[in-house]
């Protein structure tokens, strides 16, 4: 399938990304930067851990909110393309950078690569395959559990963890899903969660891609207990990303870098400063 050409109002609109960033001590031409982009319902911050570990080893370490996400700004659709322009814009003006991209983010992170790789200097794909995604289906549930709380009665966060607690179990899943949970005049969530319920089917989708690979260092980074990547999907990687070195980290699912943070901070590590772990 062809895709459009980068329209420049989405490029500039990449600009605007919402982020934070860590800088080493010294910095020159030759610095390493990193730019992170986070899963659906995440954010920047969620990659700040591993990025503060990057910059002690000399690197500029850039966590960013996506569109629709944590303090950027929303869209009116969901659309792959025109979030991985927007990307590339924001890293245009940066200057070339190592992409790392985990589950949507990693879908957005490989489609900046192939439409713009002078921009993309490594790529880093975070437990996701450029396909059809198993396991999106869970999230429909994550936003029905996050708009049954009652907003206008809540008097904490912990009244809010109360109400939660009743339709998640999982500690981890209810602390990953209220980072989300925003007070200023009253409570409000910062991503746009009636787009991203009806976008389920774009998000757990692939646009398609029918252009030249790309060619740079490519890490496929995935839990071995996570149902996102298959063999199936091998091919396609391959095809697109010829220079991948896939690494599989065992007890991981599909959060490998918050469950397996130091390892994952290795891995980084010897990929972004030297070569293939």
């Amino acid at each position: 399938m062809s895709l459009p050409e980068p329209r420049e109002q989405d490029l500039l609109a990449g600009r605007l990304l919402h982020n934070h960033r860590h800088l080493p001590e010294h910095t020159d031409e030759n610095t390493s930067r990193v730019v992170f982009a986070h899963g659906l319902f995440g954010r920047g911050r969620n990659w700040d851990q591993i990025g503060k570990a990057l910059t002690a080893e000399g690197a500029i370490s850039i966590q960013l909110d996506l569109p629709n996400h944590g303090q950027s700004h929303w869209t009116d659709e969901f659309d792959y393309v025109q979030l991985a322009d927007q990307l590339a814009g924001f890293i245009r003006r940066e200057g070339p950078s190592v992409l790392v991209g985990h589950s949507m983010g990693g879908k957005i992170s490989m489609l900046a690569a192939l439409r713009h790789p002078d921009l993309i200097s490594k790529l880093v794909v975070v437990d996701i395959p450029p396909g059809d995604s198993a396991g999106i289906s869970n999230f429909s549930k994550y936003i029905d559990d996050l708009l049954s709380i009652d907003l206008a009665g809540l008097r904490s966060r912990r009244d809010a963890e109360e109400q939660l607690a009743a339709r998640e179990s999982s500690a981890m899943v209810r602390a990953f899903l209220l980072q989300n949970l925003r007070r200023t005049d009253g409570w409000s969530w910062e991503p746009n969660l009636e787009l991203l319920r009806r976008s389920l089917p774009e998000i757990g989708g692939w646009p398609g891609y029918d252009g030249p690979p790309y060619e740079g260092p490519v890490l496929w980074l995935n839990g071995a207990d996570s149902p996102y990547v298959q063999p199936e999907h091998d091919e396609l990687m391959r095809e697109l990303f010829p220079a991948t070195r896939q690494v599989r980290v065992k007890g991981a699912g599909h959060w490998v870098h918050s469950q397996k943070p130091e390892l994952v901070t290795a891995i980084l590590t010897q990929f972004v400063f030297g070569g293939t772990p």
